[in-house]
């Protein structure tokens, strides 16, 4: 069952169901595509839960609120549906928003598992109450350098906005890639409107005159990275530059229908295995049949959301401090591995140190088709 987002104190709130606070990313500015997959592979994961008899008899529900990549936002979510008794918090795409909502749930007492997003420094201090099914962002973005060295790209720009998210990523490229002879040029965006033609002809000249190989879009979706992608392409004086993106915004299918051909071999990070497993499969058949389209990985990061959060729940009931003291001692089959939780150097939180990763691009001979390129 899912409650869709409504007024403060709308929801119920006599103990009949077990209760998640679910985060996601629904309306603009946030990125909508990815937060309708999240909550697709959320929901199914709860009709599975509930048709096979819910949380000990008692069904498990989802009150969903919509952040729009705000962090107040969320912060303010995890606050209201805290008093009224949720036995978790849930989801979240976007980094900066997942990390106001931990930020939260740690002051509060409350279990939080992020599906989707993959700072580092996702809470300022060590916590017992935030775990991670996400690789962090030092992870996933070390082996998107090693594709790219790889790959022969050595000298690489990065058009970046200013955001906490992107600055980390510039700064682990950079540390990455600088002791391989590696160089990364920033390109500050909010020193250009790539939407106007004389500013997109500018980054165009950056890039040129720093002779770099590789461009990166550290930048938001659809704009302005739409307009960077059509500006390069059109360029003849980059015809051999690779444009990547490694935070993913070639996965949904609002990429391909905005940019066309323009759309494919632009590397992107993915969090799939080579192969799912059983469970992953038939999963992938039903998030295939609920979206009327491929699932992304995030619908699968939801999907194991409630799997881990149902296997807590069956054993500690709402008793949030069982829960977040059972991390640890997780053990769930997903759809992509099994699932289980550990300290990694560096990480405040309890993290799925197995997330595989890969990085893959849209063909450009069958654009609806991803390659799988580099894998770590």
């Amino acid at each position: 069952m899912t409650t869709q987002p409504s007024p403060p104190g709308a929801e119920r709130t006599d103990g009949s169901s077990v209760q998640i606070c679910t985060l996601v990313p629904l309306t603009r500015p946030g990125w909508v595509e990815a937060g309708q997959h999240l909550l697709a592979g959320l929901e199914l994961g709860v009709r599975e839960v509930n048709d096979e008899g819910g949380i000990v008899g008692r069904p498990l529900e989802l009150v969903v609120r919509d952040t729009a990549a705000d962090p107040q936002r969320a912060a303010a979510a995890v606050d209201e549906l805290a008093r009224l008794g949720v036995a978790a918090v849930a989801g979240e795409y976007h980094s900066i928003v997942a990390r106001a909502a931990a930020a939260r749930a740690d002051a509060l007492g409350l279990p939080f598992l992020c599906s989707s997003a993959v700072l580092d420094a996702l809470t300022e201090q060590p916590t017992q109450w935030v775990a991670r099914l996400s690789p962090p962002q030092s992870r996933g973005w070390q082996v998107y350098a090693d594709f790219l060295l790889a790959a022969g790209h050595s000298r690489i720009a990065v058009a970046a906005q200013p955001s906490v998210y992107w600055a980390a990523g510039t700064r682990i490229l950079r540390d990455h890639l600088a002791p391989r002879g590696g160089t990364v040029t920033e390109l500050d965006m909010s020193a250009f409107d790539a939407t106007a033609s004389c500013d997109a002809t500018a980054v165009c000249d950056e890039l040129v005159d720093n002779r770099a190989t590789a461009l990166l879009l550290l930048v938001g979706h659809p704009e302005p990275a739409v307009s960077i992608v059509k500006s390069v392409r059109r360029d003849q004086r980059l015809a051999e530059i690779m444009i990547g993106a490694p935070a993913g915004q070639p996965e949904f299918a609002e990429w391909a229908t905005l940019l066309g051909d323009d759309s494919a071999a632009v590397p992107f990070l993915r969090y799939l295995p080579e192969r799912l497993t059983s469970l992953g499969v038939r999963v992938e058949k039903a998030l295939r049949e609920q979206l009327a389209e491929a699932p992304s990985f995030v619908a699968f990061e939801g999907y194991d959301t409630v799997a881990v959060l149902a296997d807590l729940l069956r054993s500690n009931g709402a008793d949030r401090a069982r829960t977040a003291e059972s991390w640890p001692r997780v053990a769930v089959e997903g759809t992509r591995g099994q699932i289980r939780f550990s300290r990694m150097p560096g990480i405040s939180v309890w993290q799925w140190a197995g997330t595989p990763i890969q990085v893959v691009d849209r063909d450009p001979a069958e654009p609806d088709r991803f390659r799988i390129l580099h894998a770590g």
